[in-house]
C-alpha cells in the first residue's frame, strides 16, 4: 500500500511541463494533415506523431504512461456521444447483435487466440490472458475510423457498435477469471468473492440508472434556466465523468458507463447541446490518446523480442480477423462488408492494457510477458489504419448476377440511365404519358429491388459506348441521365454529344459547378438535384412565417430568375460570374453586431470569398 501511495505522488510530481504539452499539440498540428492528405488517415497521423515524440524518438516525452491515463477520457467521451445517438429503443432493437453476435465473435476468437498462444509455447493461463486481451478491439481506433468514413450508422458499422459494446462489457468477467487464476500466496489476503464483485457492478448499473431517469432531466433543465452556458458545459462533463468514475468503482468499463449516461440521455431535449459540448474535448483527448498510444510503444522490448512480437502479431491479427470473416458470412454478411469487419476489428485495443496490468500485478504474467503482450497489441494498432489502405487496392466482389439482364436491342423512345431515388421518380412522369422507357443501372441489388415492384431494370454501365447501343440510344429520343456520380455523367454527356448528336439529353447535375460542366458538354436541360426541393421548402417556410400565396410564388419565381441569370453569366465568365445577382445576409450580420446602422434589407453579395470550394457555391 505504501509503495503505491509513493509511486502515485512521484507521478503527481513529475507534472507535465508546459513546453512538452506544447510539444503533443504541435506534434498532432503537423503530422494528421500530412497523414490525412496522403490518404493514410488521422489515427495512423497520431500513432506516427506519438512514436516520433516518445521515449524512442525524440525523447521530448519521458512518461507516456501518465498522459495515457489521462488521454483515455477521449475514449470515455466518444463513447458518451456515440450514446446519445444510440436511444433505448434503437438499442434494444440492437440487443441480438451485442449479446448475439458480440457473445459468438468474443467467445470464438477468444479460445481460437488461446490455442495459438498455447503453441507458441505459453502455458494455458498466460496464453489465455494474452488471447482475451488481443479479443478486446481497440473501440477509439474502430470509432474514429468509422466515424471519419461516416459509416458509424450504417448497418455493417452498427453491427461493430454492437460489437465493441459487448467486448467492453467482456472486461468485467474477464477480470475476474483473471483473480480466479491468479497464484495465491499462504499469507496472502483473499480477494473479493466473486459474486460481491458482480453485486456491486450491478448495483452502480441500477444507481446511474435511477439517476439518469430521475434526476439528470431536472438538472440540466435548472441549468438551462440560469442560461449560464459554461455551466451547462461544466454540467455535462460532471455527468460524463461522474458516470465513468461510478462504473470504475464497481469493477466496470468507464467507457461503458459513460456510454449508458449517453443512452440515458438519448432522448432529452438538451442531447444537441451535450453533445456540442462535449465534442471539442472528446477530439483533443482522443487525439491524446492515440498520440500516447504511439509513446507507449516499447522499441527496446520490441528489438529484444522482435521474432516473437513478430509471429504474435502476425498470428493473433490472421486468425482473428480469419474468424470475424467467416463468422461475418456464415451470418450472411456480404463479401465486402464481412472483408472490412476483419481487416478492422483484427487488432488488439486499449482495454488489454488494463487485462495485462491486473494480470501482472496477481503475478500471473511477468512483467517481460506484460511489455511483450502489450507491444504487440500496440503495433496490431497501428498496422489497422494501414491494412484499411490495402483495402482500398482490392478490387471490389463481382456483383451477383442472378435474376439480372443484360441490354439487348431495347427499343423505347427515351433511354433512363440510373434508377435510384432520382431515375424513379423521373420515369413515374414518362410513364404516366404513355412513353416507352429503356433503364439501366450497375447496381444488382437495386435492380432485383425494382423487380419486386414490377419495373424492368437491365444491368449496364453508361459509360460505355457498347451498352449505350445495346440500350438502344439509337432508337431513343431522349436520353436521361439520373446518376449521381459527377465525373461519370459529364462522361456519359460527351459521350452522347460525340456518338450520337441528334439524341436529345438531359441531366442531373450534382452542384452549379456540375451543371456548367454538363451544358458545355451538350445536354438540352439539366437540373440541380436539390434546387425543386430546396425552394419548395422555402416556399413553405415563407407561408408558415405569414407570406401569402402570391407573395411566396413572386418572390420564388424571383429567386429562380436571379438563379437563371447567375447561371447564364456563370457559363461565360466562370463560376464568380453573376454575384451581384446574388442575396446575402452579410450587411444584415454587419449591422446587428454594430458595424453598420440603417435599415435591414436585403443585399447583393458584391466581395468574393477568398477561395471558393467545389460545391460551394449557391
Amino acid at each position: 500500500m505504501d509503495h503505491a501511495v509513493e509511486q502515485a505522488a512521484e507521478h503527481a510530481a513529475s507534472g507535465i511541463e508546459l513546453w512538452q504539452v506544447l510539444a503533443l499539440l504541435a506534434a498532432g498540428v503537423i503530422a494528421v494533415p500530412i497523414f490525412k492528405r496522403a490518404g493514410l488517415g488521422s489515427v495512423l497521423g497520431y500513432l506516427a506523431a506519438g512514436l516520433a515524440i516518445g521515449p524512442f524518438g525524440l525523447r521530448l516525452i519521458a512518461d507516456p504512461e501518465s498522459i495515457l491515463h489521462v488521454s483515455e477520457l477521449g475514449v470515455v467521451l466518444f463513447l458518451f456521444i456515440v450514446g446519445l445517438e444510440m436511444e433505448p429503443s434503437r438499442l434494444w432493437n440492437l440487443r441480438k447483435q451485442i449479446f448475439g453476435l458480440g457473445i459468438l465473435q468474443v467467445g470464438i476468437c477468444g479460445a481460437l487466440l488461446t490455442g495459438v498462444g498455447v503453441l507458441l509455447g505459453l502455458s494455458p493461463a498466460v496464453a489465455f490472458v494474452a488471447g482475451m486481451g488481443f479479443v478486446l478491439t481497440s473501440t477509439a481506433i474502430v470509432m474514429q475510423i468509422l466515424t471519419e468514413r461516416g459509416d458509424l450508422a450504417s448497418p455493417a458499422g452498427q453491427k461493430i457498435v454492437s460489437i465493441l459494446l459487448l467486448e467492453d462489457l467482456a472486461i468485467v468477467p474477464l477480470l475476474a477469471v483473471v483473480a480466479l487464476l491468479a497464484p495465491q500466496s499462504a499469507g496472502e489476503a483473499v480477494s473479493t468473492p466473486v459474486w460481491i464483485s458482480i453485486l456491486i457492478a450491478v448495483g452502480c448499473i441500477a444507481a446511474l440508472n435511477l439517476i439518469g431517469r430521475w434526476v439528470l432531466n431536472p438538472m440540466f433543465r435548472f441549468l438551462a434556466d440560469a442560461r449560464a452556458r459554461e455551466v451547462m458545459t461544466a454540467a455535462a462533463l460532471l455527468v460524463v465523468l461522474g458516470a465513468a468514475l461510478l462504473f470504475q468503482f464497481g469493477g466496470l468499463s468507464m467507457a461503458m458507463g459513460a456510454f449508458l449516461a449517453g443512452v440515458l440521455l438519448s432522448t432529452s431535449t438538451f442531447r444537441h447541446q451535450l453533445e456540442a459540448d462535449v465534442e471539442p474535448f472528446r477530439g483533443i483527448l482522443l487525439g491524446l490518446f492515440f498520440l500516447a498510444v504511439g509513446m507507449s510503444l516499447d522499441l527496446n522490448v520490441v528489438w529484444a523480442n522482435w521474432q516473437t512480437i513478430a509471429i504474435m502479431v502476425a498470428a493473433y491479427m490472421v486468425v482473428k480477423g480469419g474468424a470475424i470473416f467467416i463468422l461475418a458470412r456464415l451470418l450472411k454478411s456480404k463479401v465486402a462488408d464481412a472483408l472490412e469487419r476483419a481487416l478492422l476489428m483484427a487488432q488488439g485495443g486499449e482495454f488489454a492494457f488494463v487485462l495485462f496490468t491486473t494480470a501482472a500485478a496477481s503475478g500471473l504474467i511477468t512483467g517481460e510477458q506484460q511489455d511483450m503482450f502489450s507491444a504487440t497489441v500496440i503495433i496490431s494498432m497501428v498496422l489497422t489504419p494501414l491494412t484499411m489502405l490495402a483495402l482500398r487496392a482490392i478490387p471490389a466482389p463481382q456483383q451477383s448476377m442472378e435474376g439480372v439482364e443484360e441490354p439487348e436491342g431495347l427499343s423505347g423512345d427515351v433511354l433512363v440511365i440510373g434508377f435510384g431515388r432520382f431515375g424513379q421518380i423521373v420515369s413515374q412522369g414518362l410513364l404516366a404519358r404513355g412513353h416507352k422507357i429503356s433503364t439501366i443501372d450497375t447496381d444488382t441489388d437495386m435492380i432485383r429491388a425494382a423487380a419486386t415492384f414490377g419495373m424492368k431494370v437491365y444491368y449496364g454501365d453508361g459509360t460505355r459506348l457498347d451498352i449505350l447501343r445495346a440500350a438502344g440510344i439509337e432508337n431513343a429520343d431522349m436520353v436521361v441521365i439520373a446518376i449521381d456520380k459527377k465525373d461519370q455523367a459529364t462522361h456519359i454527356a460527351e459521350l452522347i454529344r460525340d456518338e450520337f448528336p441528334l439524341v436529345k439529353v438531359m441531366a442531373r447535375a450534382y452542384d452549379r459547378g456540375h451543371a456548367i460542366e454538363l451544358v458545355k458538354a451538350g445536354v438540352e436541360y439539366q437540373i440541380r438535384e436539390m434546387l425543386d426541393s430546396a425552394l419548395s421548402l422555402s416556399a413553405e417556410a415563407l407561408r408558415v412565417l405569414g407570406s401569402t400565396d402570391e407573395e411566396v410564388a413572386e418572390l420564388i419565381e424571383g429567386v429562380r430568375e436571379r438563379d437563371r441569370q447567375r447561371f447564364a453569366a456563370q457559363i461565360v465568365g466562370g463560376i464568380q460570374a453573376g454575384r451581384d445577382l446574388l442575396l446575402s445576409n452579410a450587411e444584415e450580420q454587419a449591422r446587428e453586431s454594430g458595424a453598420v446602422e440603417g435599415k435591414s434589407e436585403p443585399v447583393m453579395l458584391d466581395k468574393p470569398p477568398e477561395k471558393p470550394t467545389e460545391g460551394a457555391a449557391v
